[in-house]
């Protein structure tokens, strides 16, 4: 079941805290006029967290709540114009509809208006010396009605009386005023029209503002600033503070980068904004509990008791994240009875990947919710096609982890795993792993930079002396002995791993031979030869990942031999091969790294990377056997390849 990622007012990750918090500062702050900013990065929950405010006031007959999406009127209509009008219309709609009311609605809407044809004209229409119409705005009338004349459609008389009132009360008004008298006198007619509304706030949740163009972003908030920061009115406006510097950067460029200690970007924003609340990431207990919830919710009715039940407990869980472990399995026999099979999967999946994504997502909820929507669009995929029980979803969710947040790491496991099922590398590390947890405490060695307890079994890898791919290995269910064709499968959303006509079994049987002895690689190469250069190409990939996850280099590992009649096969595949050699630990390698490439490597870039690679082995003091092989006269006496 796919999760709506909508803003939601079913509180799984208990940002009702923030929400009751910002409705008490506002309830605190009396009649002053307030600005509150609910920051954090897209999908961090401030949608919700507005949406929980409007229900802590839903009681309250003295406040109307007023909800403003900008990115909505994105390019339609002048965004200062559009938010007062939003106002106008839900104060008509949820107060008494009086003659006061609709007397000063009507007052302030045509200020509205006067403010609108200055738009259009290029600029608002009075100056702050004289209180007459600008040249820009005269201009900008004039090519409206050049437009409007040229347009090539029949006119209408309302399209000429439109025009003609425009100009006429921008020209004639008899209460055209300075600028400085405009907004004063617009903030009064406001104070005005909310006295009549009979309300002790108004509040206006903005929303989606850090969505917006940077043009429509600073509109907002300065018609916020300028027109409507009266008293009896809060804004609590829900935005990423990067994204609004951004903005601020882009609609003044020519800026100085900072003051003082702190950016004119970042100055502005607290300048508009009085009380800031930032939406924190999510830590592991808290990923924990609402990934339960998430898993529970799709697959239980959440308006029922049940899952209340259940809701109530996450919650109380995330009051003292730091005291437990999440949701705990007694506490819901506790109060639930019986944990039902779609419960019991929820908190397996919750225990699997609560850690991994709460560091890989950085806590966001909304990263969270699409981890779990393609991992359930994927189990469906796999039904559809009939092989769903052949996918496990613990197994493929572990291996999604690597695909979204260790994307090389996933790359190799792929290679090696499209033909035989098996990965080398996993099972390498796994084991690995496993006799690390088994040795007694003295005689593992020092923690070090690449991971408490590392042995030599483990290669000088990169990737395999990640910290994060060693955590990933000791995620739930080991890996070594599964076919993860199925789960590649139904997880190659950018490339095809197996192609048609592509005999798997008759390739792995040719990948071990090139990977055994001399002849063998010799009568693989043979019947290689006949496939395709993409086929190729894959074999050697697996081959390749082989030789990268050796323990022991110091003799030359199985896998070489197929390399070199790879090579012979095709020219493509020296550079690559030559860029292999350099990727291996240097301080590891043995003497036959060096020796035999020479009559082998046909092409001139996969030669020249080969001198290059050598000179420097030459040079290699701490490695001397390879270094003699590089810088001696010895490089082409070797057997085979070396």
């Amino acid at each position: 079941m796919i999760i709506p990622d909508n803003e939601t007012a079913i509180d799984m990750i208990y940002s009702e805290a923030v929400s009751a918090t910002v409705a008490k500062v506002i309830r605190d702050s009396g009649n002053e006029p307030l600005t509150v900013g609910v920051h954090g990065d897209w999908g961090a929950g401030k949608s919700s967290v507005l949406l929980m405010l409007e229900d802590a006031f839903s009681e309250d007959d003295r406040t109307s709540v007023v909800r403003f999406n900008g990115w909505l009127f994105q390019g339609l209509e002048d965004a200062k114009t559009v938010i007062i009008e939003t106002i106008v219309e839900q104060l008509l709609r949820d107060r008494a509809f009086t003659t006061k009311l609709k007397d000063a609605s009507k007052k302030l809407l045509k200020r509205v208006d006067l403010m609108k044809v200055a738009s259009k004209a290029g600029g608002l229409a009075l100056t702050g010396l004289t209180g007459i119409p600008s040249p820009d705005m005269l201009g900008g009338l004039m090519e409206q009605g050049k437009k409007l004349l040229a347009g090539g459609e029949e006119l209408t008389v309302g399209d000429m009386t439109g025009y003609v009132k425009n100009v006429t009360d921008c020209l004639n008004d008899p209460e055209a005023e300075t600028l400085p008298a405009h907004i004063h006198a617009f903030r009064v007619e406001f104070e005005e029209l909310l006295a009549a509304a009979d309300i002790d706030r108004l509040v206006v949740v903005v929303d989606d503002l850090d969505r917006c163009l940077p043009a429509t972003a600073i509109e907002t908030l300065e018609a916020i600033r300028l027109f409507l920061f009266v008293p009896g009115a809060a804004f609590v406006i829900a935005a990423d503070e990067g994204m609004i510097e951004y903005a601020v950067r882009s609609h003044f460029p020519d800026l100085p980068l900072s003051s003082g200690p702190s950016t004119y970007a970042r100055n502005y924003l607290e300048k508009l904004i009085q009380v800031p609340f930032r939406l924190p990431p999510l830590g592991y207990v808290e990923t924990k509990v609402y990934l339960t919830l998430l898993v529970a919710g799709s697959s239980l009715d959440t308006g029922s008791a049940p899952f209340d039940t259940l809701l109530n407990l996450g919650r109380e869980a995330l009051r003292r994240p730091w005291d437990g472990n999440g949701l705990s399995r007694g506490v819901i026999e506790e109060r639930l009875g019986a944990v039902s099979a779609e419960l019991e999967n929820a908190l397996i999946l919750a225990d699997q990947l609560a850690l991994p994504l709460a560091e890989g997502a950085q806590g966001n909820p909304r990263q969270i919710k699409r981890f779990l929507n393609t991992l359930n669009l994927r189990l469906a995929i796999a039904d559809a096609r009939g092989i769903g029980d052949d996918v496990n979803p613990a197994v493929l969710a572990k291996l999604m982890l690597a695909e979204r947040f260790k994307a090389d790491f996933f790359e190799r496991l792929e290679v090696e795993a499209a033909v035989s099922g098996s990965s080398i590398t996993v099972a390498t590390l796994e084991e690995a792993l496993r006799k690390d947890d088994e040795e007694p405490e003295k005689s593992k060695k020092p923690a070090t930079a690449k991971g408490r307890g590392q042995t030599e079994r483990l290669p000088e890898d990169d990737l395999l002396a990640s910290e994060w791919v060693r955590r990933w290995a000791l995620v739930a269910p080991a890996l070594a002995d599964e076919d993860l064709r199925p789960y590649l499968f139904v997880s190659r959303d950018r490339k095809a791993l197996f192609t048609a006509g592509t005999n798997l079994a008759l390739k792995e049987d040719w990948i071990e031979k090139l990977c055994g002895s001399t002849l063998g690689a010799r009568a693989a190469a043979v019947e290689i030869a006949k496939l395709t250069p993409g086929e190729i190409e894959q074999i050697f990939d697996v081959v390749a990942a082989r030789i990268r996850a050796a323990t022991d280099l110091k003799k030359r590992p199985g896998g070489i031999e197929g390399l070199a009649e790879l090579c012979k096969i095709s020219a493509n595949l020296q550079t690559p091969t030559v860029r292999l050699l350099a990727d291996l630990p240097s301080g590891q390698l043995g003497p036959w790294a060096a020796t035999g490439w020479d009559k082998i490597f046909t092409g001139a870039e996969a030669k020249r990377e080969l001198a290059k690679l050598k000179e420097g082995w030459a040079k290699l003091d701490e490695n001397k056997p390879l270094q003699l092989a590089a810088g001696g006269g010895r490089s082409g006496r070797g057997k085979g390849t070396g």
